[in-house]
C-alpha cells in the first residue's frame, strides 16, 4: 500500500494540467513576445491563465497577477521588490512563523541595514494583532504576515491584520501559498497589497507561482531584461507551465466548495485517532486552520531513536509519506524553529510531524496511517503505552 499525506509539500499535477501542457508544448510553443502568429498564439495562452490565476482569489484585474517561478519567487518580489524602492534601509515586519522565502530574504535586508520587527505569536502559533499595531513606526514600509502556516496549519486572522497595517499606511503582504484553493480568498474584500501563490499546491505544475499586486502597488523589479510580465518579471515567460497553473487554478476554485468540507472531515477525523496515542500532542490552532493539514509532536523526542525525522522514515518504509519540521544540517538535527517560535521545547521541537491530505485522501488512509503510526511508536518507545487518554 502507497499513501501519499504531504500534500503540502507538493501534489501531483492533475491530468487536465498536464493534457494542456501537452497540447502547449506540440501546438502552441511560440515565445509571447513575438509579434508574429506563433508568438501571438503563445501569448494569447499566457494571458487566458492570467485570468485563471485572477479568479481563484477574486483579482478585479488580472493584470495583477505577475507569473514567477513559484512561491519563493514571488514571495521575494514582494519583500525585495518593496525594499529597493528605498535608498535608505526603512522598518518592515514580518511574523516569527514566516516561512524560509520570508524569513531568510528579511535577514539579507537586515545586513542591509533594515530593521526588522518579528512579532511573536502564541502556543498556537497566532499573531496578536495589537501587537502588530504596536509594533507599527513611523518608517514601517511593509508588514508581511504568512496566511496559513505550513507545518502546523494555523491560519492567521489576515483580515484584521491588513485593516491595521491599511489604516497606518503600509503596505501588507501575505504567503497565500498553503491557503489558495484550500480556503476561499477574495482580494476585493481581504485588505492586502500583495499576495503569493504557487502552482504545485494546488495540482499544477512544479516552477510556476504569481504574485498578486494591488493596482497602484509599485515594486521594483528583481531580474533585468526584456521587462515581461508588466516589467515587474523579466525573461520569457514558461508558457505550458503557466497554462498548467491556470488549468489548476480553475479547477481548484470550481471544487472549493466540495473539497475543503471534505478535507476538513478527514483531518478532523486524523485528530481524533491521533489523540488516542500518548506522548503525542496536536501543534497548530484547532479552530482557525488549514483544511487539509494535521500536525502533532512529540513531547519526548530525543533527536536520535524518537524524533519527527525518525517517524517519516519508519511511515516512509511501511508506505507512508508524511514530513516533519526539524531540520538536519551537517548530520545534526535542529528542533523546528517554527515550534520553538511558538513555545515549544527543544525536546519537543525535534518531534514535530505534519500529515497533510489531499484529493486522493481517503478515511481507509487515514485509518491505515494512524495504525501504522501506533505501531511504530510501540517499537520505537516501548514505555509508552498505547491506550486511550
Amino acid at each position: 500500500m502507497q499513501i501519499y499525506l504531504d500534500y503540502s509539500a507538493t501534489t501531483p499535477t492533475r491530468k487536465e494540467a498536464i493534457a494542456v501542457m501537452q497540447t502547449i508544448l506540440t501546438q502552441q510553443w511560440g515565445n509571447p513576445s513575438s509579434l508574429h502568429e506563433w508568438g501571438q498564439r503563445a501569448a494569447t495562452v499566457v494571458e487566458q491563465a492570467r485570468v485563471l490565476v485572477a479568479g481563484l482569489i477574486n483579482a478585479a484585474s488580472p493584470e495583477s497577477i505577475v507569473f514567477t517561478s513559484g512561491g519563493t519567487e514571488a514571495d521575494n518580489l514582494a519583500i525585495m521588490g518593496v525594499a529597493r524602492l528605498y535608498a535608505v534601509p526603512q522598518h518592515l515586519i514580518i511574523s516569527s512563523v514566516e516561512h524560509s522565502a520570508i524569513s531568510e530574504t528579511v535577514r539579507l535586508l537586515e545586513m542591509w541595514g533594515w530593521e526588522v520587527t518579528r512579532l511573536s505569536v502564541d502556543v498556537k502559533g497566532r499573531v496578536n494583532p495589537l501587537d502588530l499595531k504596536a509594533a507599527l513606526r513611523h518608517n514601517t514600509v511593509l508588514v508581511s504576515i504568512i496566511y496559513g502556516q505550513s507545518e502546523v496549519g494555523t491560519v492567521q486572522p489576515i483580515a484584521a491584520l491588513g485593516k491595521i497595517v491599511r489604516s497606518h499606511g503600509a503596505l501588507f503582504h501575505t504567503d497565500a501559498v498553503q491557503a489558495a484553493g484550500r480556503l476561499p480568498i477574495d482580494v476585493q474584500q481581504l485588505p492586502v497589497d500583495l499576495l503569493s501563490l504557487s502552482s504545485h499546491k494546488i495540482y499544477g505544475p512544479q516552477g510556476a507561482g504569481a504574485l498578486y499586486v494591488r493596482p497602484s502597488v509599485e515594486l521594483m523589479t528583481l531580474l533585468g531584461g526584456g521587462g515581461q510580465e508588466m516589467g515587474l518579471r523579466s525573461g520569457t515567460q514558461a508558457v505550458p507551465i503557466i497554462a498548467g497553473f491556470g488549468v489548476a487554478a480553475e479547477l481548484a476554485a470550481q471544487e472549493l466548495a466540495t473539497e475543503t468540507p471534505r478535507l476538513i472531515e478527514l483531518r478532523d477525523r486524523a485528530f481524533a485517532q491521533l489523540a488516542e496515542i500518548p506522548g503525542l500532542i496536536p501543534t497548530g490552532d484547532s479552530c482557525d486552520r488549514l483544511p487539509h493539514h494535521v500536525s502533532m509532536c512529540l513531547e519526548n523526542a530525543d533527536g536520535k531513536k524518537l524524533s519527527g525525522k525518525a517517524l517519516v522514515r519508519q511511515l516512509n518504509l511501511a508506505g507512508i509519506g508524511i514530513s516533519a519540521g526539524a531540520a538536519c544540517h551537517s548530520g545534526k538535527l535542529s528542533p523546528s524553529p517554527i515550534l520553538l517560535a511558538m513555545g515549544y521545547s527543544e525536546k519537543a521541537a525535534l518531534g514535530g510531524i505534519r500529515i497533510t491530505l489531499g484529493r486522493d485522501t481517503t478515511e481507509a488512509d487515514i485509518d491505515w496511517t494512524v495504525m501504522v503510526l501506533k505501531q511504530v511508536l510501540q517499537r520505537l518507545a516501548p514505555d509508552l503505552s498505547l491506550v486511550k487518554r
